[in-house]
């Protein structure tokens, strides 16, 4: 039987990952500050000083990459909710004001995405608030939440729903502290599995959009209340990828349900013919459907 070449290197990664996992050396990092709560200047200044701390710490050990990173994110036009730049790095940038917006979009990203390779997460977040603003004007904020330790390509993490479920507690902590109400989760490629993990406990969000994904971490429906909606770009190349879950003794292998099949109960939206990396693309199709959504305009 021939696989598809999407479908041949993930069973390839897993197998590489099992036999030999990949391993590489971890930026130094001090302990995260303790910001105060609340959506305050006072909490993105507290935020501010530990990503300088961090930058200092790998300018020491001879990890510039890392510290032009930091010092980036150091500038006082940019905000963060957290930040840790330990295990790969945490982080929760903010656009616009989450205190005063009547909509939030958290974006939750996907595989492959850490503060070394921050840009494609910030460069998402921009331009989803460009949209949004669009939409809404000054009355929509956007939170890129790199909240949690992402599995990479040719990791066996990749095939399993382990990184989600240890994501998801983390998640709704955010949602819960942001207000519920007004927020919509926009969950891409892997990060669609972690709001599937958190989904039962999310009932009061605004919605959950899932797309380019690889699956819901279910077998079924997500298990909320909330709208769900998912999208799928015509050169996505994550529609080869086999859809399936199986629980076996000690672990359990699979991402679950297609998210725009119609056994998993969601709302299909067109995307237009792009890329896996292209739904946040400024004047994609994926992107003005993904802002009406947010907007309450769907």
């Amino acid at each position: 039987m021939r696989f598809p070449f999407r479908r041949s290197l993930l069973i390839a990664s897993l197998t590489v990952s099992l036999a030999a996992p990949l391993s590489s050396a971890e930026v130094p990092a001090p302990e995260p500050v303790q910001p105060p709560s609340g959506l305050s200047e006072a909490r993105y200044a507290a935020v501010r000083q530990g990503i300088l701390a961090a930058e200092r710490m790998a300018a020491g050990h001879g990890h510039r990459r890392r510290a032009e990173v930091l010092r980036a994110m150091a500038d006082p036009a940019r905000r963060f909710l957290f930040f840790d730049g330990r295990d790969g790095g945490r982080a929760a940038e903010v656009f616009g004001d989450p205190a005063t917006a009547e909509r939030v979009a958290v974006l939750v990203p996907g595989s492959d995405t850490s503060l070394d390779r921050y840009g494609r997460l910030r460069s998402g977040a921009s331009a989803l608030a460009s949209a949004l603003h669009e939409e809404l004007g000054g009355r929509a904020a956007v939170v890129a939440w790199l909240g949690y330790r992402t599995p990479g390509t040719y990791e066996a993490a990749l095939l399993t729903p382990d990184r989600a479920d240890a994501a998801a507690p983390a998640l709704r902590a955010l949602v819960d502290e942001l207000g519920p109400a007004r927020v919509s989760l926009l969950c891409h490629s892997y990060g669609a599995v972690v709001c599937g993990r958190a989904a039962p406990d999310l009932d009061g969000v605004a919605s959950i959009v899932l797309f380019g994904a690889p699956g819901t971490g279910t077998t079924g429906p997500l298990g909320t209340q909330a709208p769900v909606w998912a999208a799928r770009a015509g050169g996505d190349w994550i529609a080869r990828v086999p859809h399936a879950r199986f629980d076996l003794p000690f672990v359990t292998l699979g991402l679950g349900l297609d998210p725009v099949d119609p056994a998993a109960g969601t709302r299909v939206f067109p995307a237009g013919d792009g890329g896996h990396s292209d739904y946040l693309r400024p004047g994609s199709p994926a992107l003005r459907a993904i802002a009406r959504i947010v907007s309450g305009d769907a």
